[in-house]
C-alpha cells in the first residue's frame, strides 16, 4: 500500500522509525538485504508497508493490520447504509443426535436477509434460539464468504456443541418454621431424548404430614418431516361400517440436508393431490388398545389423479388388514394373530414404466405398537421408522463430516406384514387392577419396488425369503389416551443396511 496514513500505528513502543527506514521501503529488496541484521521491530513495519508485488511474506501484525484495515472500511460503509448481501447456504455442524430439521427450523430467518445490518441481527436472533432450546452447551456462528463467482454472497456456519450430560436434577429439602413443617422435593430433567428438542422433566414433592405429590411433563419444540401439505378433507358418505371422503392438498416435497439420493431428488417440488377415498372397516374385538377376544377388518382403497386438475398425481392404492383375537381362559391371556398387506401403482399411460409418488409407497418400521394399528402395513418391532426395504446412496458431498455410507430407504409398492402376540396377567393384584400386563411377541414384514418395470424381476420366493422378522417380551402400561410397551426385542432377520437393533425398546400407540 502506498498510502498507510489511516492506519493506526500498532508499532511496539521500543520501535524507532528514522530515515534509513524509509528508505528501505522506497528501494525494496536491495536495500532490506544490506540492512542485515537490523532492529527487527524496523523489518515488521518494513512488511506492512511494503507493495503488493513484494514476495517478502507478511507478519502477525502486518495480517493483523490488513484485516482491521478491511474491518473498518466494512463498518464505516455499514454506518453509511446498507450493505448487500445474501445468504447462499447454511452449514450445520457438530450435531449427532439433534435432527437436522431442529436445527433448520430456528435458522430459516437467516435465508430472508438481504443484508450485511439484517445477517448480523438475523444471526444474534438465531444464536439466542438455539440456546433456548436447552440441548445445546454452546453455540457459534461464523460468517465466511462464498466463492469469487458468487459477489455478494455469504456462508453462515452453525457449529454446536450438544449436552455433555442430557440428565440433570435437583433435590432439596425446606422447612417452614411458622406452619411447623417439612418439605423434600426433587427434581429430574432428561434432554433431548429423540433428538428432536425434547425435553423430559418430573418432579416429586413429599410432606411431612406424609402427602406426596408427583407431576411429569414433556415438551417438543420441532417435529418436521420431508413432506408438508395444505388442503382440505370432505366426508361425503359415512355408514356403519363404509367411510367415502374426498382429499384435496397441495403438496411440497423437500430436501433441507441436499443430499437426498438421485430417486428421492426426481421427486422433489410441488405437487397437487386429488384423491377418493373409500373406507370398510369391521371391528367385533372388545378392545382395541388390550383386544382378548374378537376380530377385526379393515380395506382401503385410494385412487387419486380425479378432478378438477387432470395432471395431479395418478396412482392406485389398496390395503387391508385382518386381525383375530382367541381367549386361551387363564390369566385373562389371548392370543392375536394378524396379517396386513397393501400395493400402490400410477396410473395412465406408460404407467409400468413410471414410479409411484413417494409420499403414497409403503414404509415399514417405528416406535408404535402392531397390535393397537389396525388399517394397513406399518410397524415390525425392533426396526426403526423407515428402516429396511429398498435404498440408494445418498448424494455425496465434500464434507469431512458428512456420512460417507449413508442412504435413503425409498420405501415399496407392495408390502406385507404379519404378527402373533400372547398377552396375559400378572399373578399380582395390583398389576391387574392398573391394568398392567405382559405380552410374548413375534412379527414379520418385507417391502419391494414394482413400479418402473421392477415387476418383471419380482419373485414370491425371493420375497419370502427376504422376510425380515424379530421376537421379543414386554411389559405393557395401559392409559386412558394410549397404551405404553417396553419390550426386549430380538431380530432374527435383516440385512445389512437394515435399522434395526436386539435390545429395549419403548413403543406408543393410541386406539386404532
Amino acid at each position: 500500500m502506498s498510502n498507510p496514513g489511516p492506519i493506526p500505528d500498532l508499532t511496539r513502543p521500543n520501535s524507532e522509525p528514522d530515515s534509513e527506514h524509509q528508505k528501505a521501503v522506497n528501494t525494496h529488496d536491495t536495500e532490506e538485504e544490506e540492512e542485515g541484521e537490523d532492529d527487527e521491530d524496523d523489518d515488521d513495519q518494513s512488511d506492512v508497508f511494503e507493495e503488493p508485488n513484494s514476495p517478502k511474506p507478511k507478519t502477525g501484525e502486518a495480517q493483523y493490520r490488513s484485516e482491521k484495515l478491511k474491518m473498518d472500511s466494512l463498518f464505516q460503509r455499514m454506518q453509511s447504509g446498507p450493505v448487500s448481501l445474501r445468504v447462499h447456504d447454511v452449514i450445520i455442524k457438530g450435531n449427532t443426535k439433534t435432527k437436522d430439521h431442529v436445527i433448520e427450523a430456528e435458522t430459516a430467518e437467516l435465508k430472508n436477509v438481504g443484508s450485511m445490518q439484517e445477517l448480523l441481527k438475523a444471526s444474534q436472533i438465531v444464536n439466542l434460539r438455539l440456546q433456548a432450546l436447552e440441548v445445546f452447551d454452546s453455540v457459534k456462528i461464523t460468517l465466511d464468504s462464498d466463492p469469487p463467482e458468487l459477489p455478494r454472497t455469504a456462508n453462515v456456519i452453525i457449529e454446536v456443541v450438544e449436552t455433555a450430560s442430557p440428565l440433570s436434577g435437583q433435590i432439596g429439602a425446606y422447612t417452614k418454621a411458622e406452619a411447623r413443617s417439612s418439605t423434600a422435593e426433587g427434581s429430574l430433567m432428561y434432554k433431548n431424548l429423540f433428538g428432536y428438542g425434547d425435553l423430559w422433566d418430573s418432579s416429586l414433592a413429599y410432606d411431612c404430614d406424609h402427602s406426596a405429590e408427583l407431576s411429569a411433563g414433556m415438551y417438543f419444540p420441532r417435529l418436521k418431516g420431508l413432506e408438508r401439505s395444505l388442503g382440505i378433507s370432505l366426508g361425503l358418505f359415512s355408514i356403519t361400517h363404509h367411510d367415502v371422503s374426498y382429499n384435496l392438498a397441495w403438496r411440497t416435497l423437500t430436501d433441507p440436508s441436499k443430499m437426498s439420493s438421485r430417486s428421492i431428488r426426481r421427486q422433489l417440488g410441488h405437487n397437487l393431490l386429488s384423491s377418493l377415498k373409500y373406507t370398510f372397516k369391521f371391528d367385533r374385538r372388545n378392545s382395541s388398545m388390550r383386544p382378548t377376544w374378537g376380530y377385526a377388518f379393515v380395506s382401503t382403497t385410494l385412487i387419486g389423479g380425479l378432478p378438477p386438475d387432470s395432471r395431479s398425481l395418478r396412482f392406485l392404492r389398496q390395503e387391508f388388514d385382518l386381525r383375530y383375537a382367541v381367549p386361551l381362559g387363564f390369566y385373562n391371556a389371548a392370543l392375536n394373530f394378524g396379517i396386513s398387506g397393501g400395493v400402490v401403482f400410477p396410473w395412465g399411460n406408460g404407467f409400468l414404466s413410471m414410479p409411484s409418488s413417494l409420499p403414497e409407497r409403503f414404509f415399514l418400521g417405528g416406535n408404535t405398537s402392531p397390535v393397537c394399528a389396525v388399517g394397513g402395513p406399518t410397524s415390525l418391532w425392533g426396526f426403526k421408522t423407515r428402516g429396511l426395504g429398498p435404498t440408494e446412496p445418498k448424494r455425496q458431498v465434500n464434507d469431512e463430516n458428512a456420512d460417507p455410507s449413508g442412504v435413503d430407504f425409498l420405501g415399496g409398492d407392495l408390502a406385507i406384514t404379519a404378527l402373533a402376540d400372547l398377552s396375559f396377567d400378572f399373578p399380582f393384584r395390583w398389576f391387574r387392577e392398573k391394568g398392567i400386563h405382559a405380552h410374548v411377541f413375534a412379527c414379520a414384514g418385507n417391502i419391494s419396488k414394482l413400479t418402473e418395470n421392477e415387476y418383471r424381476e419380482f419373485s414370491v420366493q425371493k420375497f419370502v425369503q427376504s422376510l425380515r422378522s424379530s421376537v421379543g417380551i414386554g411389559l405393557v402400561v395401559p392409559t386412558s389416551l394410549f397404551r405404553m410397551e417396553l419390550n426386549y426385542c430380538y431380530i432374527l432377520k435383516k440385512f445389512d443396511h437394515d435399522r434395526a437393533k436386539t435390545g429395549f425398546w419403548l413403543t406408543f400407540a393410541g386406539s386404532s
